[in-house]
């Protein structure tokens, strides 16, 4: 019966090495503060002008780095392009880990590769990426890679894991 007892434990020990831990965004959300104020996020700043999105989405696998976002409706809100993108063509997935720096933990900022941005705001991307081995309250963000600035953040955070096997 021990015998039967420390495989299972093995067993089970080897099946938790092997999870991965995903994190899903399931809403994607335009920065919305007024033209000329700054809102960053750890050490990011906003645009310079209010932005809005229709949906979007994002997950990262913290294990391997796979992951994916996917964008619709990310426009301008007010001025005089408002409803459009803009001069924006591309945006970054940008994965912000420790934000904030929680428990001492230097931020750590992960750049996706470019994706176009239609001219009605839809973008999508798939992606692997370096995740630090620390990722506490991990942020997904969307960024203009001209000058780094975020325009929409990842909202409804959830975390699983889900099994390799």
């Amino acid at each position: 019966m021990k015998k039967i007892c420390y495989v299972s434990l093995v067993l089970c020990a080897g099946a938790l090495a092997q999870s991965d831990v995903v994190v899903r965004w399931r809403g994607i959300a335009g920065d919305i503060t007024a033209p000329g104020i700054d809102n960053p996020v750890g050490q990011i700043h906003s645009a310079p002008g209010p932005w809005t999105s229709r949906a979007g989405s994002a997950s990262v696998n913290l294990t391997s780095g796979s992951g994916s976002f996917e964008l619709e409706g990310l426009v301008l809100n007010g001025g005089n392009a408002s409803g459009t993108t803009g001069t924006v063509t591309t945006v970054v997935g940008t994965l912000v880990c420790n934000a904030g720096s929680p428990g001492g933990t230097l931020e750590t900022v992960i750049d996706t590769p470019a994706a176009a941005l239609s001219p009605k705001g839809g973008a999508e991307l798939s992606f692997k990426i370096d995740v630090p081995a620390v990722c506490n309250n991990p942020l997904f963000l969307i960024r203009v890679p001209s000058n780094g600035r975020w325009i929409a953040t990842g909202t409804q955070r959830a975390t699983g894991e889900t099994s390799r096997y």
